[in-house]
């Protein structure tokens, strides 16, 4: 991987996973920098992966090469504002905050940058995520470097255009909700049925974690078909989805990923 000083400002979740992932595949912790208002955060950042941080955002853009906008969505037009005044066009800048359009970050900025819009999802705080990367306008190296970032946790896809974005955050970025719901759902039920709470959260993740592993590892074989083998004709199996099947489950989803589009379109009129 390509080695330049890198600078998070924004010290969250996803901050320290990436940054974890760095670190873990011998990224050098001494090119790696991080800004953030709270001084805990910070410190638990030095003290778990031995990194450079500050209280100033300022500084921090000033030390490094690659800049990782990871501040909330509705706290980034401030943020970007006080940054006006200097010279970002030999800076590579890289955001995980949805529904941002890559155009706005040039007003915000008040200059023309080097962008790359990502979608990150929280099983990258494990290492098992899934990034979609957007760049409207980006020469190999950079895309280069951009991936091999991101892929410190995970994996990553490349979509054509913004609205590819909002398609992979329907089905990645905020799809591991959905599971939880029906994992909430399961648990609930086995819990009815007699079931001790923490058996059933292990079943139930157990048997999850196993389905994902059959569907990745048998990309020649369709998600029907793996559930057809696991269904027998008038057995138990087929008895549960059928149920499903007569509520429309398939619909249900359809909708929600549907509704799920259509905020993060809303979100990017908003900002």
């Amino acid at each position: 991987m390509d080695i330049r000083s890198i600078g998070f400002i924004g010290a969250g979740n996803m901050t320290r996973s990436i940054i974890g992932g760095l670190v873990n595949g011998n990224y050098p912790n001494d090119k790696i920098f991080a800004s953030n208002p709270s001084q805990p955060k910070l410190d638990a950042l030095v003290s778990d992966f031995g990194i450079n941080v500050t209280n100033d955002n300022l500084e921090l853009v000033k030390q490094v090469d690659v800049i990782v906008l990871a501040v909330k969505p509705q706290l980034m037009q401030q943020m970007c504002e006080k940054l006006q005044g200097v010279d970002l066009s030999n800076k590579l800048f890289i955001t995980i905050a949805a529904g941002i359009k890559a155009e706005r970050y040039h007003d915000y900025l008040g200059q023309s940058i080097n962008l790359v819009r990502t979608m990150p999802n929280t099983p990258s705080l494990l290492g098992k995520g899934l990034t979609g990367l957007y760049a409207p306008q980006l020469n190999e190296c950079d895309r280069n470097y951009c991936n091999d970032l991101m892929a410190a946790v995970g994996q990553t896809v490349w979509v054509e255009n913004e609205f590819g974005l909002d398609q992979v955050i329907a089905c990645a970025g905020s799809s591991p909700a959905y599971f939880f719901l029906f994992a909430e759902a399961m648990i609930a039920s086995a819990k009815k049925m007699g079931t001790d709470e923490q058996q059933a959260r292990t079943m139930v993740a157990s048997a999850m974690a196993g389905a994902a592993a059959m569907l990745e590892q048998n990309p020649d074989i369709s998600a029907a078909q793996l559930r057809a083998n696991v269904t027998s004709k008038g057995g138990t199996t087929a008895a549960a989805i059928e149920q499903f099947e007569q509520a429309d489950l398939r619909t249900i989803v359809d909708d929600a990923m549907t509704a799920c589009v259509a905020r993060a379109d809303a979100m990017a009129k908003i900002f």
